[in-house]
């Protein structure tokens, strides 16, 4: 019983199911990277487009988000910060390891951001927080 309806070998070119699956994956990679570009610099046009706050807030949560690390890869941490305005609304935005690092829950100060881009988050001291009296 022959399994391939072609007279032997691939002198003739390879069966039609092998260049369908081939073509197939091709296309499939492509349209990946071509969306991942896509989106990338649409969110980064749209960043760029945003105007840029500098708002009173709070900072009220903190998370990281760990990716990889299995067998012999390395993990990938990315980091992240919600804060809340005076008016109840709440954003989060993505941030660096240092910067994460410097911000603590409950901290109050100016916020600064354009569209989803963390800028800075300036801390306020608050009125009689480090009062001599108060120890």
């Amino acid at each position: 019983m022959d399994f391939f309806p072609f007279d032997g070998g691939f002198h003739h070119g390879p069966p039609p199911f092998f260049t369908f699956f081939f073509v197939l994956i091709l296309v499939l990679i492509a349209g990946t990277f071509l969306y991942v570009i896509t989106k990338s610099l649409s969110a980064w046009s749209a960043n760029n487009a945003a105007e840029r706050l500098t708002v009173p807030g709070r900072v009220v949560a903190k998370r990281t988000q760990v990716s990889g690390g299995s067998g012999d890869s390395s993990a990938f941490t990315r980091y992240y910060a919600t804060f809340e305005f005076e008016d109840g609304g709440r954003t989060e935005l993505p941030l660096t390891g240092p910067q994460y690092g410097l911000l603590v829950e409950g901290d109050f100060g100016e916020l600064t951001y354009q569209g989803t881009r963390f800028i800075d988050f300036v801390r306020m001291r608050k009125e009689g927080l480090h009062d001599p009296q108060r120890l």
